[in-house]
């Protein structure tokens, strides 16, 4: 390489900027959901279309499909232009909501829903390149980045929660109080989608950790930092180029990952599949009537996504930290218990329970999520990291998607349909 300003050799403690990227992949990873989540609160117009669980059976064959597709040719995907054409896509499709709102002047109808599901399936697009894209980029740098990019994904549903109870509060009772809220969300996205687009193209790749993590990926083989490297003022020497390929011993293949890295793959299925096959359908639809009201729905998905956000930070405390394969599996297979008892504890409980059974939900998927994710690349290259981390994604994509189709099982035979 030529012009590299960034020894790969150089201890990476060194280097400056640490802080400023644990920010900012806390950013990038809350713009990669905030949208999606703000989504969702549009639902209360349509909410005999059973919004939160059509839109989200909409978002996820397309979040899959494009991912599985991005996966499987991850190394010759220029990561630069495919997280930066994420964000985009993030930001138009918000925009668009905006505008849909506008037009139908919020009256919903389905018209406009079926307008809406389009755009969902624009934002599962976005997810797959987003999502895949920089867990994979991240996974070959250092475990805070990777844990604080997957925080900033449970920042956004615990942001929207919050506010959504906020919203409720203040404009509960006054004219179009539900449209003023879902326009505020709308809003914050699309600021949040477009501040993720100027700090992925303009400041992440140019800060110096960043840029020794990628040059020591590309020293590696790597294909698909070329363009950040170029963006950092990095070029590479194509006669170098040449050279590390032949120098660097093959990569483990697509496949050979996914078998060495089984045990995490279904980690992140089967963790996403309980996860969804309850949250958020079941707890809209399904927890009965008690005193909160119409509040009692928004409760539980704020304690969810607060309980989700607090526990992707445990996994810093090291003495705390899952890293035994055996045992992440074992605790993934015992979240299997949590349909029982939601399903006796909806029929037979009282609300103090349930929002103690759903915290409990919340503290195990996030916890679980960033243990799985930032052990699972340990030992890998910088190749092998970021293939395995768009593997990773995938799995934890289809564990929402089974997740999600589960989820209408609960509303067989009640008279939902």
């Amino acid at each position: 390489m030529s012009d590299m300003n960034v020894d790969p050799n150089e201890t990476p403690v060194k280097l400056e900027g640490k802080g400023i990227a644990i920010l900012v992949c806390w950013i990038l990873g809350f713009g990669t959901l905030v949208s999606w989540n703000s989504m969702l609160t549009i639902g209360d117009y349509y909410y005999d279309y059973h919004p939160s669980r059509v839109l989200t059976l909409v978002y996820q064959p397309f979040a899959l499909g494009t991912l599985a597709l991005l996966a499987y040719n991850e190394s010759m995907v220029n990561t630069r232009k495919r997280n930066i054409a994420g964000y985009i896509l993030f930001f138009l499709c918000t925009l668009a909501l905006i505008v849909t709102d506008l037009a139908s002047s919020g009256k919903g109808g389905i018209g406009s829903y079926i307008i809406i599901c389009i755009f969902a399936a624009g934002f599962g697009v976005a997810d797959a390149h987003v999502q895949g894209g920089m867990t994979g980029d991240l996974a070959f740098m250092k475990p805070e980045f990777i844990q604080s990019f997957f925080a900033g994904l449970a920042a956004s549903g615990a942001l929207i929660s919050g506010l959504r109870l906020i919203t409720k509060a203040a404009f509960d009772k006054s004219p179009n109080g539900l449209r003023k809220g879902t326009m505020l969300f709308l809003a914050i996205s699309t600021f949040f989608e477009f501040l993720c687009i100027f700090l992925y193209a303009f400041v992440f790749a140019k800060l110096p950790i960043v840029k020794y993590y990628r040059a020591k990926a590309a020293c590696e083989g790597s294909k698909t930092v070329a363009s950040d490297l170029a963006a950092a003022g990095i070029q590479t020497d194509p006669n170098q180029r040449a050279d590390v390929d032949a120098k660097t011993p093959d990569r483990l293949s697509n496949k050979e990952l996914l078998f060495k890295n089984i045990d995490y793959a279904l980690d992140m299925l089967l963790l996403h599949v309980v996860t969804l096959s309850i949250f958020p359908g079941f707890l809209y639809e399904n927890t009965g009537k008690h005193g909160l009201g119409s509040w009692y729905p928004l409760i539980l998905i704020a304690m969810y996504n607060i309980s989700d956000l607090i526990a992707r930070y445990i996994p810093l405390i090291e003495s705390i930290k899952l890293e035994s394969r055996k045992w992440l599996m074992i605790v993934v297979l015992s979240r299997f218990l949590f349909i029982p008892t939601f399903y006796f504890t909806a029929k037979y409980g009282d609300q103090g329970w349930m929002i103690m059974l759903i915290s409990l939900l919340g503290v195990t998927n996030g916890y679980l999520t960033v243990c799985v994710m930032t052990v699972a690349p340990k030992g890998c290259t910088g190749p092998e990291a970021n293939a395995l981390g768009n593997i990773l994604v995938l799995f934890l994509l289809g564990g929402i998607f089974l997740g999600v189709a589960l989820d209408w099982l609960w509303i067989i035979g009640n008279g939902s349909f």
